[in-house]
């Protein structure tokens, strides 16, 4: 076929997507991305309309629309066809395993590597310098749990390629906090006999005792008296 882009492939299934897509960025050819619709092939109203020269299914089982309706436009087909797998409107036939993620991947590199042989892009006596790995289907979480291992990897390596830091003596002695805060308030030395003589002639206990208490100023009423002469009258008061 001299133009790539004719040649169509449906959706395979996740773990197939990674290598349909790396077929067609190495090939040229079109990859059906989602889902596939009914009547890509047969219904000409359809936006997403297309009329290749050529199918490449990953299952013909789960192909098993695209390849109806490219037996309707007597548009050949070739498919990855596992041992349980049916083979009607199947015009080529390769036998291999396509329910793991490494085997279709495989497979799809191998038909990558003999189609551009076939091209003349690069000579059979060459090998093909692009890996096998780009074509598996990895999973996020895994990635995501790479990319993390290796920053720790790299952490540790970083920790422990890092110099040791050297301390000398007297960085030792400036880092004395105990020095320094004695050198910075000078502490004074409490002996009893510098008490003040203002101080020492004065007894609290004494003071205390002897302090007069006030007198009440003249003329003041005697809050006792006056308690006791207010009690006096309600208790005597006749009930009304």
């Amino acid at each position: 076929i001299e133009t790539p882009g004719v040649v169509a492939v449906p959706p395979p299934r996740q773990w197939g997507q990674r290598a349909v897509l790396k077929f067609q960025t190495f090939a040229g050819i079109r990859a059906i991305s989602g889902r596939f619709t009914p009547g890509t092939f047969t219904n000409q109203i359809q936006s997403n309309f297309i009329e290749p020269r050529l199918l490449v299914v990953s299952d013909p089982r789960t192909d098993s629309q695209a390849l109806v309706e490219a037996s309707y436009g007597s548009i050949p087909s070739i498919a990855f066809c596992h041992s349980d797998s049916p083979v009607k409107f199947v015009d080529i036939a390769i036998p291999c395993n396509n329910k793991a993620k490494h085997a279709i991947g495989l497979m799809y590199w191998l038909l990558t590597r003999e189609v551009l042989r076939l091209r003349g892009a690069i000579p059979r006596a060459q090998q093909w310098d692009v890996m096998v790995d780009l074509f598996f289907y990895r999973d996020p979480d895994e990635i995501e749990k790479e990319e993390e291992a290796a920053a720790a990897a790299a952490a540790e390596a970083a920790a422990a390629n890092a110099p040791a830091v050297a301390f000398d003596d007297a960085a030792a002695a400036n880092l004395d906090w105990g020095e320094q805060q004695a050198g910075a308030i000078p502490v004074a030395n409490w002996d009893p006999t510098s008490t003040p003589a203002s101080a020492a002639a004065l007894n609290w206990g004494d003071g205390a005792a002897a302090a007069p208490v006030a007198d009440a100023p003249q003329g003041a009423p005697e809050w006792d008296a006056s308690l006791s002469a207010a009690g006096a009258g309600w208790q005597g008061q006749p009930a009304q």
